[in-house]
């Protein structure tokens, strides 16, 4: 049911970008060719944008990584080796560069209220119940850790598998399944009865 709430226009989004034309797509990249280039920047950019920012909750540090992150695939295409799926290329490049501008930025104080105001693009749906269910996932899942946060947003946001999530995070698959435990467990305590049987 949780990947019911993670669906949506990101999802969508996501399904319209197929392995095999990305992977067409980058080959034409190590080309030169902008257009490709382009194609390629549509299809990651909202399912990056989204990883990022529960990742890092920073609007101007995703923004930064997002654009380092498609830098790669513009100036360095040859690196990648198809040992993986693009995708997982991708977002493996993503949070490695998160995690190099966490370290280098000083630890500011998160606003903790800021995911509760209204947002002032908000539409009707926001009254809707998939809209509220959404809303205490991703509170909850603020209290998480970076990493512990990165495994539930790449799972349930995704669809990536334990084995995709563990070359993304270059973690063995073992530790993406604790993490994976220890976050199920703080959500399912977090929405105790709200969405627990969901979690």
């Amino acid at each position: 049911m949780l990947r019911e709430v993670a669906s949506g226009p990101m999802r969508n989004a996501a399904e319209k970008s197929t392995a095999g034309s990305d992977v067409e797509l980058l080959a034409k990249v190590r080309l030169g060719d902008r257009a490709a280039f382009e194609q390629l920047y549509r299809a990651y950019h909202p399912r990056l944008t989204r990883f990022l920012q529960t990742l890092i909750r920073r609007p101007t540090l995703v923004e930064e990584v997002l654009n380092d992150t498609m830098m790669v695939l513009w100036n360095r295409p040859d690196s990648f080796h198809g040992a993986s799926k693009l995708s997982t290329w991708v977002f493996s490049i993503a949070y490695r560069k998160a995690m190099k501008g966490l370290r280098k930025q000083d630890e500011a104080i998160e606003d903790k209220e800021a995911e509760r105001r209204a947002s002032p693009e908000a539409g009707p749906d926001e009254t809707s119940s998939r809209a509220r269910v959404h809303r205490l996932l991703l509170e909850a899942m603020a209290e998480l850790s970076p990493a512990h946060r990165a495994v539930v947003d790449l799972t349930y946001f995704h669809d990536l598998g334990y084995r995709e999530i563990s070359v993304i995070l270059e973690c063995p698959v073992d530790t993406v399944k604790t993490r994976m435990f220890h976050a199920r467990r703080h959500l399912r305590k977090r929405l105790n009865g709200v969405l627990a049987d969901w979690v």
